[in-house]
C-alpha cells in the first residue's frame, strides 16, 4: 500500500484536499476530480464537531470501496496515533498532518503507510524527516512562496517537500521549479459550494487545469 500511494503522489504531483464534503457526496466529487486527471484525494478529519471523525472515516471507506486502485485515498489533519490506526482500517494509504508529531509519524511508518507531516521551519522539517516522514508538507506555501522553499532546500535538498496552502494552477509550476515533488490543493479545487450546487463539471475543469500545470 505504501509504495503504491507514494508512487501515485510522486507521479501525479497533486493531492486534492477534501474538507467539509458530506460522505453522501464524496463519491460524486471524487469522480469529478478523477475525470480531470487527478487521482490522489486527502480526506481531512474534522475535529470541530461531534461525529466529524466518524464522517471522515465513512468517506474514506466509501472511496476505497467504490474506486479501488483508481484513486489513492489518504487521511488529512491526523493528530493522534489512534487516528492513524482508524484511517488505515478505513482504507487510507497515506497520512497527512498539519504538524510534525513524532508519535504520529512513527506509528504511520510502523503501519506501512506514507507519512506526510506538516512543517514550516528548517528545524521542523529536519525533525520530521529524522522521525521517518516520507514527504514533508510545507504550509502555508502561498505565504512562504517559492523563494522560501528554494532557500530551505539549500541545506535540506535531501528532503522531498510538497507545497500546501494558496496553491493555484498558475503558481503550481513555480513551486515545482523550486524543488517541490508535488502540491496539495484545497479550496481552490474542492469547492463545497460547487458540490452542493451539483456543478461538478467546474471541479473537473479545475482539476484539468492542475493536471496541465504539472505537465508544464
Amino acid at each position: 500500500m505504501k509504495n503504491t500511494a507514494l508512487e501515485a503522489i510522486m507521479e501525479t504531483k497533486v493531492i486534492a484536499i477534501v474538507r467539509g464534503i458530506p460522505s453522501t457526496q464524496i463519491c460524486d466529487l471524487a469522480g469529478a476530480i478523477l475525470a480531470g486527471g487527478l487521482r490522489c484525494l486527502e480526506v481531512t478529519f474534522d475535529h470541530s464537531k461531534e461525529g466529524g471523525i466518524e464522517e471522515t472515516l465513512r468517506s474514506i471507506r466509501l472511496l476505497s470501496e467504490r474506486f479501488g486502485n483508481e484513486i489513492e485515498v489518504g487521511a488529512g489533519t491526523v493528530m493522534t496515533v489512534k487516528e492513524v490506526a482508524l484511517a488505515r482500517e478505513a482504507g487510507a494509504g497515506y497520512i497527512i498532518s498539519p504538524n510534525a508529531d513524532e508519535a504520529v509519524i512513527r506509528e504511520t511508518r510502523r503501519l506501512e503507510l506514507v507519512s506526510i507531516p506538516g512543517a514550516m521551519t528548517a528545524t521542523e522539517a529536519a525533525s520530521a524527516w529524522s522521525w521517518g516522514a516520507n514527504i514533508v508538507k510545507l504550509f502555508p506555501a502561498g505565504i512562504l512562496g517559492p523563494d522560501y522553499i528554494k532557500a530551505l532546500r539549500g541545506p535540506l535538498g535531501h528532503i522531498p517537500f510538497t507545497a500546501v496552502g494558496g496553491v493555484t494552477p498558475q503558481n503550481t509550476p513555480d513551486f515545482l521549479r523550486a524543488g517541490c515533488v508535488g502540491v496539495g490543493v484545497g479550496g481552490n479545487l474542492v469547492s463545497s459550494k460547487l458540490v452542493s450546487e451539483g456543478k461538478l463539471d467546474e471541479i473537473t475543469n479545475t482539476a484539468k487545469a492542475y493536471a496541465q500545470a504539472v505537465r508544464g
